[in-house]
């Protein structure tokens, strides 16, 4: 008999992917769409931006709270639940845009009830995959799951973009939704069979003192969620605001720029691959050292580089940050007991965007006062610092990859495992 598919892809796995697959073909093209729905309504870029904020604000203040719930409801029915509210919040959006002339306020609400979905959802998603195979085949299943997400962000956006064009951005809205629903049904057809039933806590703030201290005991763990509140900071006022500004005055406009950032996702893609062939021992070693290449986009837009050698840069660090995705990700199934995973996860997420939204906006005051080159040279200085003083932390360096048996195929959840997506808020 021909297998059609590895034995670690089991029921649960091709639910997941395929249910992540969908939603971040929708997602990745709705970012495009609800922005030119405001322009589209008279909007300026500052509302453009005001209704990004709207979307992430609340997704920052509930991320602790929706940690607490996954670690106390069956973590399927909230991530069902989560699909449920994001997919009536863009359904809403499309219907207010197709019937005509939006409000901010409408919109802004409508984001923020999205932004709240994807708080609840992030926690209680984080490392299902990982739960869906354990054993050997772990670590090579979330990079075969990352690639399959990847390469959906990188079709959604282009083929959000062509479709705003064509048909406006209300349809491509509706198709969101409409891709939330069909993923949140894929999830509610998981096999949780095999996961324990959880007892009753003392309380949701009980339960985050619990999850603090899950993080607050384990230095290479909090050690890097700071580094990353920082570098996803400076990485997001570099991509965000002075990338655009560099490749106008600098590359010949938006048309480079779109190239490199295309660059950066099919580095994601190939980075994903290897790592289907790759297992580092030292987990958390491998991944800080693959951090240092973030800082090079920064760099180069400093120099600034031509726009081939700019995409050059942005290939190379896709592929060194999707190692550093797949190793983290597996450091945390590996050593967070599952009973607590949303909890610890949620504080990864709050402090991967905490810092987001202040880092975007002084980012335009940071260039008036010492300039946009000094500015750029000091984002690459504080990943590049912050990065070395991760790898000063001992348990960075110490933490290794255990090997178990390998078990059966099967598409039950491990109860021993995690329960969640990967880390990426795209990936809803």
């Amino acid at each position: 008999m021909v297998r059609t598919r590895p034995a670690w892809a089991g029921r649960n796995y091709l639910l997941l992917t395929g249910a992540t697959v969908i939603a971040s073909l929708g997602s990745s093209g709705a970012l495009i769409a609800a922005a030119f729905a405001v322009l589209a309504a008279g909007g300026s870029a500052t509302d453009v931006g005001l209704v990004a904020a709207a979307r992430t604000v609340p997704l920052v203040l509930f991320l602790l709270i929706g940690g607490a719930v996954a670690d106390r409801l069956p973590r399927h029915r909230v991530m069902v639940a989560a699909n449920a509210l994001s997919c009536v919040s863009q359904g809403l959006f499309a219907l207010l845009v197709l019937a005509g002339e939006p409000r901010l306020w409408q919109m802004a609400l409508l984001a923020a009830l999205g932004g709240t979905g994807q708080a609840f959802f992030a926690p209680a998603s984080e490392g299902m995959v990982l739960a869906s195979v354990s054993g050997e085949q772990a670590g090579r299943a979330f990079a075969v799951f990352r690639m399959g997400m990847n390469g959906a962000n990188i079709g959604g956006t282009a083929l959000g973009g062509a479709l705003v064009a064509v048909v406006g951005p209300g349809w491509v809205l509706a198709i969101d939704s409409a891709a939330f629903a069909l993923a949140g049904a894929l999830r509610a057809f998981l096999d949780v069979s095999g996961v324990p039933v959880r007892a009753p806590g003392g309380g949701v703030l009980r339960d985050l003192r619990d999850g603090w201290r899950e993080v607050a005991s384990r230095p290479w763990l909090w050690a890097v969620v700071v580094q990353f509140s920082i570098v996803n900071a400076v990485v997001a006022a570099a991509e965000a605001v002075y990338g655009p500004l560099v490749a106008e005055q600098h590359l010949g406009g938006p048309g480079p720029w779109g190239l490199a950032l295309a660059a950066f996702g099919a580095g994601t893609v190939v980075g994903a691959l290897m790592m289907t062939r790759v297992r580092p021992h030292r987990l958390l070693l491998t991944g800080a050292l693959c951090v240092f290449p973030l800082a090079l986009p920064s760099a180069a837009l400093a120099v600034p580089l031509p726009a081939g050698g700019l995409s050059a840069v942005m290939f190379g660090t896709g592929i060194a940050i999707e190692v550093f995705a797949v190793t983290w990700m597996t450091a945390l199934h590996q050593e967070i007991p599952e009973e607590k995973f949303s909890r610890v996860s949620s504080y990864d997420w709050l402090g991967s965007l905490a810092v987001v939204p202040l880092a975007t906006a002084l980012a335009g005051p940071v260039q008036d006062l010492i300039g946009r080159t000094a500015a750029l040279w000091g984002c690459s200085a504080l990943i590049a610092l912050l990065t070395a003083a991760v790898l000063c932390v001992p348990e960075v360096r110490r933490l290794t990859r255990r090997t178990k048996p390998e078990p059966a195929a099967g598409g039950a959840l491990s109860p021993a495992a995690g329960a969640a997506e990967p880390h990426t808020a795209e990936a809803e």
